[in-house]
């Protein structure tokens, strides 16, 4: 043995001995340059090592077996899992250490030390030795396991490819061979996810990848792509993610070297195996989080080239976490925005996606599922808003032009839309976020529209669009502008705007705007009549629940009174404008009432003729309306189809039973309705022979007089009329107009007196009931008018047998009453002050 001057062989050795790998992991220095000391303290180190491995070991399978939080047990297992490697890391070596005794020697080996402390490749090599071994050993101990589970696998495998062109040979050699192992525990893996594992007897050797050239270590060190090619073949989907993650973060390393060495397997790893990236989002969110940073140029196109990579194989998935962020967009998120417009080929994949969002109403309370998404819309919503900013960025790029020209329709609309919305927010105009208007301002310039731009601007509708007081006027102006300068556009336009009117319900306000722009379509680019295609949807709407469509549409089938007669199915159309009559909203009835009116001036006399019973009874239907302008609307227009039938006579007499709302809305207390209703039987005197005209004359008429002769002239042309008669003058009875109420009454007690004998005593009994519940009314003038009524009735129900058959040849030969029959209420009416 060799000792240290000075010292008693019997005393414990205290000379040092440094070998190669002591580092600051080992609790003291080894002592003694001895083999004999060497030996014993190198077995007593790797004891230790082993003990306190085995040790870890069973501390990360209890943990697997315990109740602990899953990321708590995954941190705690790394811990373990690191200190282990800094242990095995920190053991001498057995190959390279050197005992001498002479100092000079001591002194090599000191300066030794130094060196490797400063020179990192040293270490690295050895602990790529290590981790080579490891792979190996790993690669071969997975052949006796059914099933595999290797998280770490992904991140490994990205430090070992920046490994595999390292400086260093030794290194690149080392790490091109863990590579190897490391892709042969990634398809055993895959195997067994695969439900397919490698079937035991080809275990062994031929488990490796040895039949396979490109996954030999040589061809790992040289070639990037088979690199990028055999990582992403071999290594499942979540791993690969982890391994292209891993790489991303190394972009904005500050060493170039290694930065560029990470984009040298990323991007060819992205190119060929994007499709199985499991986490789009988060590589999306890192790419800007790190452009947020100040960064190189190298840096930055190092990045926006991994947007692209990714748009290509997966664009919804990068646009939509695109859109997931607030506006107004950064620089950082313009310049991803303009590197996924960089992309032609994927343009419709980019856009279809920002027009689903743009569905959607900014600041949404509640959550909305689209086309399988759900989207999170909260309070907080931005993402209309920032799908409308990014068409801002994408429309005008040059290589979108041509999707742009297809998608125009949808783009247009889906802009109109979101404008909709943004009017509809109650914000201040100079607060409301209006990325809408501009996009579609955009939209229209790069579409060779910049004149249709120019001129809406001059008209000041750009200014005022995004105002709800203005919005609809102002989609009336953008599509008849369109239509005035000739948008090419036009056929795309009008399929795309059936499309979404076949498609099903809409909101309310969405579908005006799709029928304002198909109409004014019509009318510029459409020769009447229309095909029954369009004119089955204009049909549809004349009874749609919003007035504004009704109206517009009616307004469309007004326009087409010149061709009326080459409709199919005319008919058809009239019943439909017909049962617009009941709208609630009244000017749809009084657009209905003119509507028919021109259609039926051009329409064949045959079929008018044919409908004029139905379209009177509407008539009569409509002087019992709340509004005043819609009743004489309804009695003028009567005026008008009876001068119209004036040599049709069998057909004025279909329309006699309808006369009693015309006779009690004389004593309306509108006064257009009254001289409607004066100027409408004066018409009857001429057509019908009536004897009505000179009781009207005067400024003052006599209400019950007009009443007298009226039902006298009904009655001696066409007596089946009396139930028709009687049954409206009930309905009159409910009228929330006192004047009504009072004429009604009056009404019903002449029909009892002049054709009671036509009556049915079921009749006369229903008659009672009505009258007596008026002796209640709260008028006390309905009071009195029904007391007498009531006693007419009375009489005409206990009158003798022979009174009623005499009354009966009376009719039947025509007899005809006295004009100067007593009154029965002497009720002026019409010369009374209106209640």
């Amino acid at each position: 043995m060799h000792h240290v001057k000075g010292q008693d062989p019997n005393d414990e050795c205290n000379c040092t001995v440094f070998l190669k790998g002591t580092n600051k992991f080992n609790e003291k220095k080894i002592l003694c340059t001895c083999c004999e000391c060497v030996s014993e303290h190198l077995a007593r180190s790797l004891c230790e090592a082993y003990t306190a491995l085995l040790c870890h070991q069973s501390i990360i399978l209890a943990v697997n077996s315990s109740f602990v939080e899953p990321l708590q047990q995954y941190e705690s297992q790394l811990e373990i899992i690191r200190t282990s490697f800094k242990m095995a890391f920190g053991l001498p070596s057995f190959d390279r250490g050197t005992f001498q005794t002479s100092e000079d020697d001591v002194k090599d080996l000191e300066e030794m030390t130094l060196w490797m402390a400063e020179d990192r490749l040293h270490q690295q090599e050895r602990i790529m030795v290590t981790i080579s071994r490891v792979l190996r050993f790993a690669a071969r101990k997975v052949r006796e396991h059914t099933s595999i589970d290797v998280p770490c696998l992904g991140v490994l495998a990205a430090e070992l490819s920046l490994l595999c062109s390292h400086a260093n040979d030794a290194v690149t050699q080392q790490a091109s061979l863990g590579m190897y192992y490391l892709l042969c525990i990634a398809k055993r893996q895959s195997d067994f996810q695969r439900d397919n594992p490698t079937k035991q007897h080809e275990y062994g050797r031929s488990s490796f990848l040895t039949s396979d050239s490109e996954f030999q270590p040589e061809t790992l060190q040289q070639d990037k792509i088979k690199l990028a090619q055999c990582i992403g073949q071999s290594l499942s989907p979540s791993l690969l993610t982890d391994f292209m993650l891993h790489l991303l973060m190394k972009l904005s390393t500050p060493d170039r070297e290694t930065a560029s060495k990470a984009a040298s397997v990323l991007k060819p790893t992205l190119k060929y195996h994007a499709r199985k990236v499991t986490r789009v989002c988060q590589m999306v969110d890192s790419v800007y989080k790190q452009l947020k940073e100040n960064s190189s140029d190298f840096m930055r196109d190092s990045l926006l080239e991994v947007v692209t990579l990714l748009v290509q194989t997966l664009p919804k998935g990068v646009v939509f976490q695109l859109m997931d962020y607030r506006v107004p967009m950064d620089s950082a998120l313009t310049l991803m925005w303009q590197a996924v417009g960089a992309q032609p080929q994927v343009a419709p994949q980019v856009l279809k996606p920002i027009l689903l969002v743009l569905k959607d109403k900014p600041w949404e309370a509640e959550a909305a599922v689209q086309g399988g998404r759900c989207f999170a819309l909260d309070a907080t919503n931005m993402m209309p808003l920032a799908a409308s900013q990014a068409l801002c960025v994408l429309l005008p790029t040059a290589s979108y032009k041509r999707t742009v020209a297809q998608l125009f329709p949808e783009i247009l609309m889906a802009l109109l839309f979101q404008l909709l919305y943004v009017s509809q927010l109650r914000m201040q105009p100079q607060d409301k976020p209006i990325y809408a208007r501009e996009a579609l301002r955009i939209l229209l310039k790069c579409s060779g529209l910049q004149e249709v731009d120019r001129a809406l601007n001059q008209k000041y509708c750009w200014s005022h669009i995004y105002q709800a007081y203005h919005y609809h006027d102002g989609v009336n102006l953008m599509a008849r502008t369109l239509c005035e300068c000739n948008f090419p556009q036009f056929p795309e336009t009008l399929h795309h705007l059936h499309k979404l009117l076949v498609q099903g319900p809409r909101s309310s306000e969405e579908h005006v705007i799709i029928v304002i722009f198909f109409i004014k379509i019509l009318d510029k680019f459409f020769k009447d009549p229309l095909p029954e295609l369009f004119l089955v949807l204009l049909k549809n709407w004349i009874n749609d629940s919003n007035p504004e469509i009704s109206k517009l549409s009616l307004q469309k089938i007004t326009s087409m009174a010149p061709v009326v007669n080459k409709i199919e199915n005319v008919c058809s159309l009239l019943t439909s404008i017909l049962n617009a009559f009941t709208s609630k909203d009244d000017t749809v009835v009084v657009q209905a009432l003119l509507t028919l009116r021109r259609l039926v001036d051009k329409l064949d006399k045959a079929t008018y003729s044919s409908l004029c019973p139905g379209i009177a009874s509407s008539y009569f239907r409509l002087m019992d309306h709340s509004h005043g302008n819609v009743r004489s609307l309804a009695v003028r227009h009567l005026a008008e189809l009876l001068k119209d039938m004036s040599q049709h006579t069998s057909t004025l007499r279909h329309v006699l039973g309808g006369f009693a709302p015309l006779i009690l809305c004389l004593e309306d207390r509108d006064a257009r309705v009254v001289s409607a209703c004066r100027y409408t039987l004066a018409i009857c005197d001429s057509q019908l022979d009536w004897s009505v005209s000179n009781s009207l004359k005067e400024e003052n008429y006599n209400f019950e007089l007009v009443v007298l002769n009226t039902c006298n002239s009904l009655l001696l042309s066409h007596e089946s009329c009396l139930t028709y008669l009687v049954c409206d003058a009930l309905r009159f009875l409910g009228s929330s107009q006192v004047r009504l109420r009072r004429a009604s009454i009056i009404l019903l007690g002449y029909l009892a007196e002049l054709g009671g004998h036509l009556l049915f005593r079921d009749d006369i009994e229903i008659l009672i009931e009505a009258t007596e519940r008026m002796l209640q009314d709260e008028d006390s003038q309905v009071q009195g008018l029904a007391e007498i009524t009531h006693n007419i009735l009375k009489k005409i129900a206990h009158r003798p047998r022979s009174t009623a058959i005499k009354h009966a040849f009376q009719r039947l030969f025509k007899f005809s009453y006295p004009k100067e029959m007593k009154l029965l209420y002497n009720w002026q009416g019409g010369a009374q002050t209106a209640l």
